[in-house]
């Protein structure tokens, strides 16, 4: 059965383009905040030439590019960088005057983190325990600081028993909570656990150094044991289950087998489970059930059953619903959920789910319950809650426009200019950075004066992501956004493919952002990867087609939607398959799919990587904005998800896509 997503334009593409460009706001005024050409680039140069001294330690070059920006936004940054080669070598002249003339400003917070790591490390702590409470957002270091200044050694349990990696500004906290018997053994060998299923060997093998010697943890060879573990598990040394340590580095081995294979993993662990202890033996189950769940074996859930004995982490418990919902058990899925810790059983994806498993015990009003929590949050488990509720999925009334003084006072905002100054040297970390800090304690009025303010300076994943924040008033035309729809909307109907998904995954992909690159290196509007340009470019004979025309618009948008419909086309027109082959391959989301039909719902749910799971639920709840928007109509998101055939049903030439 053919799910394709249809398309959802009653205008034309010239009224459409139109209609979205006056809701957005495109004739409301002139792009702001822009200096003229000539001193924008003499400032610049200078700014530039100033970011290249401090990364380079140079401090009298950066001495006389700080006189060249007087009056350049970005001045307050090379102070900054001035400032910093001077804590560098423990001077702090100075930071008192830049922290009064730049208050509440976002290097004002870094350098005033900064000043504190120097007086910790100093232990000055009388000036340290002056300058912490004017700091609006402590991290773990200067909060291990803080714990020493006060002598609290206590504070630090938090931290290791949650398995985060520890500043060296805690390890005298550890070491003094060892020393007073804060921390048991019991505790330690969890967080070595942790660091094991973390593929960390060097950082289990750190925090082993706080067991007794009668553990006896031998933290040599761990490595090797990494690379080959069924070696290592069928050649234990005798008597290596005499102690823990002995037995923990078994488990580990059991634990990184199954990472490859659990069902090899289990027939060697059933070799040798007798000689562990009872909660040693359900820790390997949950270690296995894991992995099995995860590979989408049938056998997960026999062996969760095994785990009963052993504390499971947040991911465990989480794949053991999704095991749960693969098989079709929903009283299954009722008892994970159940066994879940409030906090995480009260995130949105398993108040959906267990919604659902609720209404499929016959348990109406308790399902109900669940789905009105949900109901009205502009996200997957939102829309489909609202339609299990009968609500239509819907934008809210569009907020009134900013006014000019809304406008100016977004205009005049110093954290915005620096912002925009930064995108414009293509220091884009570090412009959404100052965006962000700049956004705090800002009401609706002011975030959508903001989000415009980004808009007319085509700064469009600051426009999406600053008219996300409003929480009564909205623009989800500017949430929405659909900038180069002269481009893309032809290229899209010339393919068939649906407008809200391109725009919904386009908007995933790059926020809009033309010469975005990721770190696996996919380039453009449409992230595509160097090798599958190339490919799709031979496919459909793109003239003159070169590698570093890869991020120019009109060549990227026309190889990104062409890959859209071979993968569509290739996996039964189905988008939610398409858009997980988009991120992860089709080779990957061929291999997701049961040997029996799913909704697509469980389908995102049940993907394995975190990062593609995420990506396919935010593209397909985006499509039903995006086609809400583009049509004037409601749109179902249950629809678009439809139902996932049996694998290898509708599958044409999968194996040739790259």
């Amino acid at each position: 059965m053919n799910y394709k997503l249809k398309p959802a334009m009653p205008l034309s593409r010239i009224a459409l383009i139109a209609a979205f460009s006056v809701l957005a706001g495109v004739f409301a005024g002139p792009a702001l905040c822009v200096p003229s050409a000539t001193s924008v680039e003499r400032g610049d140069a200078a700014f530039l030439s100033a970011r290249d001294a401090f990364r380079n330690g140079e401090r009298v070059r950066l001495g006389r590019q700080l006189e060249a920006l007087q009056g350049h936004p970005l001045r307050s940054w090379a102070e900054y960088w001035a400032l910093r080669l001077r804590l560098d070598d423990g001077d702090d002249s100075g930071v008192a005057d830049y922290l009064s003339r730049y208050p509440g400003a976002y290097l004002a917070e870094k350098l005033r983190g900064d000043w504190l790591r120097v007086l910790g490390r100093k232990g000055d702590w009388d000036s340290f325990q002056r300058e912490l409470p004017v700091l609006a957002l402590p991290d773990a270091e200067l909060n291990c600081y803080a714990a020493q200044a006060a002598r609290t050694p206590e504070t630090v349990r938090p931290l290791w028993v949650g398995g985060q990696d520890l500043p060296q500004a805690c390890e005298p906290l550890v070491d003094q909570l060892v020393a007073a018997g804060g921390l048991t053994v019991e505790e330690v060998w969890q967080r070595v656990r942790r660091f094991f299923e973390a593929k960390r060997v060097g950082a289990a093998r750190n925090a082993a150094a706080y067991l007794p010697a009668s553990e006896g943890f031998d933290g040599r060879g761990l490595e090797s044991i990494a690379q080959g573990p069924a070696r290592y598990l069928d050649k234990l040394p005798a008597g290596f289950a005499v102690k823990r340590g002995g037995r923990e580095v078994a488990l580990f081995a059991v634990q990184r087998l199954a990472r490859n294979d659990p069902q090899d993993a289990v027939k060697r662990w059933t070799r040798i489970e007798a000689r562990f202890t009872a909660e040693e033996r359900s820790y390997a189950w949950g270690q296995l059930a894991w992995q099995a769940a995860l590979r989408h074996r049938s056998e997960a859930l026999a062996w969760y059953e095994n785990a009963s004995g052993t504390a499971l982490s947040e991911e465990q418990m989480a794949w053991r619903v999704r095991a749960a919902l693969r098989a079709h058990d929903w009283g299954a899925v009722r008892r994970a959920i159940a066994a879940m810790p409030p906090t995480q059983s009260a995130q949105p994806d398993w108040t959906y789910w267990q919604a659902r498993a609720l209404a499929a015990g016959g348990r109406a009003d308790e399902a109900r319950t669940h789905y009105l929590k949900l109901s009205g949050q502009p996200n997957f488990y939102g829309n489909l809650a609202d339609e299990e509720l009968g609500r239509n999925i819907e934008v809210p009334p569009l907020a009134a426009a900013p006014s000019a003084d809304e406008l100016a006072l977004a205009a005049a905002n110093q954290g915005f200019q620096r912002a925009l100054a930064l995108f414009r040297v293509d220091m884009r970390i570090e412009g959404v950075r100052e965006w962000v800090w700049s956004l705090r304690g800002m009401d609706d009025r002011a975030l959508l004066a903001a989000a415009e303010v980004a808009r007319r300076n085509e700064i469009w994943d600051r426009a999406i992501n600053t008219a996300d924040r409003t929480l009564a008033q909205h623009n989800y035309h500017l949430r929405y956004i659909a900038p180069f729809s002269e481009q893309v909307l032809p290229k899209a109907d010339e393919l068939a493919l649906n407008n809200g998904w391109v725009y919904g995954l386009m908007r995933q992909e790059s926020r809009f952002i033309m010469n975005a690159k990721s770190s696996v290196g996919a380039k453009g509007l449409m992230q595509l990867m160097p090798a599958t340009a190339k490919w799709v470019a031979k496919k459909i004979n793109l003239v003159h087609f070169h590698p570093t025309k890869v991020t120019e618009m009109d060549t990227n948008v026309t190889l990104g939607t062409n890959y859209m419909k071979m993968v569509l086309t290739s996996l039964d027109n189905h988008p939610v398959l398409a858009s997980a082959a988009y991120n992860a391959g089709p080779g990957r989301a061929r291999k997701w799919r049961a040997e029996w039909p799913l909704e697509g719902a469980i389908y995102a749910e049940t993907i394995p990587f975190t990062e593609t799971r995420d990506y396919v639920k935010k593209v397909m709840s985006n499509a039903v904005y995006y086609n809400t928007l583009f049509s004037g109509r409601p749109q179902s998101l249950k629809g678009a998800l439809g139902m996932i055939g049996a694998r290898g049903q509708g599958e044409t030439g999968v194996e040739q896509l790259p």
